[in-house]
């Protein structure tokens, strides 16, 4: 008999699996969340969050996809299933460190991993096509935790003539509006991204967009200048014993991507290796240090997120994700923010690794219970959808 989605949807409480594979390909988040009701009425709290690290071939094979110009039909079969397995293993060693049984989980909400995303109409056999790609099927998924499991949230946005990102906003709208407060939720993941929640908001208020380069082009440099020993710098220290390159400085602030008009959304495809290798040829112009360089690159996504929140009359920004682990950056932040409180998740009372995860825990939520579940303002969609594919 085919498993119905009312008795779940009536449940007073769920227990939900959210899981984030992102641009940054370090590995895969999942955080068990318990939600109570849905729309407006909904309350989440967060039991566990656990990260898998992918190992380096896994994440090799995903940052070689990310450029475009490799994969197949054949390659992108095969990492599309590795992934659904991975996904699958790293859910079930959650359940296990947080001490429920698979057989307890009511819903899980996969995010799946972009290899492509293409915001913006391309040239394609006569037509202008737009596309996005998330891949990790979730099969393996349902037939181990024998529940329902939502996922492919983008392209339903894409249809309804949006950009399918960003999505988080819905969620950060429906846990964190405030009546009294202007606030900004800076994430920084390997993009950053900014939702800004005007006080007394209506979903239809909240502004959220893709502000730029988060920790990408700082994690790419990093590996380049360490020949591969590290991936990212821990705690800004490197970029911390450098200066700003008024070279480097002048290269970022042409960036068209800073100009353009919002709702926008950006990724790979823009701040990828060809990116970094025109900083590189500029960096060495001018003979500049690597720290020197690490610290300009920091410099610009946090130049990147002052333009973004500049004019919205911000009371405080709260940042999240790995960026939010750089103190050089938030450092930089707080100098170029002045008036404005600038802290991370943690000193809000979040956590700042889990927030993605989390939210697609949410966003599967809505989707079951035929919430529309996307803002248009922020994905510039003609009008909302219920986001998600559900396998039961």
């Amino acid at each position: 008999m085919i498993q119905s989605l009312v008795p779940l949807s009536e449940k007073k409480e769920r227990l939900c699996i959210g899981i984030m594979s992102g641009t940054s390909c370090d590995g895969i988040d999942c955080a068990l969340v318990q939600i109570r009701g849905s729309g407006t009425g909904l309350s989440a709290k967060e039991m566990f969050f656990f990260t898998e690290p992918y190992d380096d071939a896994v994440r090799n094979r995903l940052l070689a996809l990310a450029k475009g110009e490799e994969g197949g039909s054949h390659g992108l079969t095969l990492i599309a299933f590795l992934l659904g397995d991975l996904f699958s293993e790293a859910c079930v060693a959650l359940c296990r460190k947080a001490g429920v049984g698979t057989h307890d989980i009511d819903l899980i909400g996969s995010h799946g991993h972009t290899v492509y995303h293409i915001p913006m109409d391309e040239p394609y056999l006569g037509r202008g096509i737009r596309g996005t790609m998330q891949i990790g099927d979730v099969s393996r998924l349902a037939e181990t935790f024998s529940c329902p499991v939502v996922s492919d949230f983008r392209v339903r946005d894409f249809a309804a003539g949006g950009m399918g990102a960003p999505l988080v906003p819905y969620t950060e709208y429906l846990l964190y509006r405030n009546e009294c407060k202007t606030t900004a939720f800076q994430n920084i993941g390997g993009i950053g991204n900014v939702t800004i929640l005007p006080k007394g908001c209506t979903p239809n208020e909240v502004i959220a967009f893709d502000t730029g380069p988060g920790n990408m082009v700082i994690d790419a440099l990093v590996f380049w200048y360490t020949k591969g020993r590290a991936r990212y710098d821990d705690g800004g220290a490197m970029a911390a014993k450098g200066k700003l390159l008024p070279a480097l400085q002048a290269f970022f602030l042409s960036d068209p991507y800073l100009s353009l008009p919002i709702p926008k959304t950006t990724g790979r495809e823009r701040y990828g290796q060809r990116f970094v290798q025109e900083i590189l040829a500029v960096a060495d112009k001018v003979h500049a240090k690597a720290e020197d360089v690490l610290y300009s690159a920091t410099w610009f996504t946090a130049e990147a997120i002052r333009r973004a929140v500049a004019g919205y009359h911000i009371d405080n920004l709260i940042v999240g994700g790995g960026g939010s682990h750089n103190r050089t950056l938030l450092g930089i932040l707080g100098k170029m923010l002045p008036g404005v409180d600038v802290m991370r998740g943690e000193d809000a009372g979040y956590n700042s690794d889990s927030k993605e995860a989390v939210a697609f825990a949410i966003l599967a939520n809505e989707c079951v219970c035929g919430h529309q579940n996307s803002l248009p303002s922020a994905t510039g969609a003609s009008h909302p959808v219920v986001l998600g594919k559900i396998q039961i």
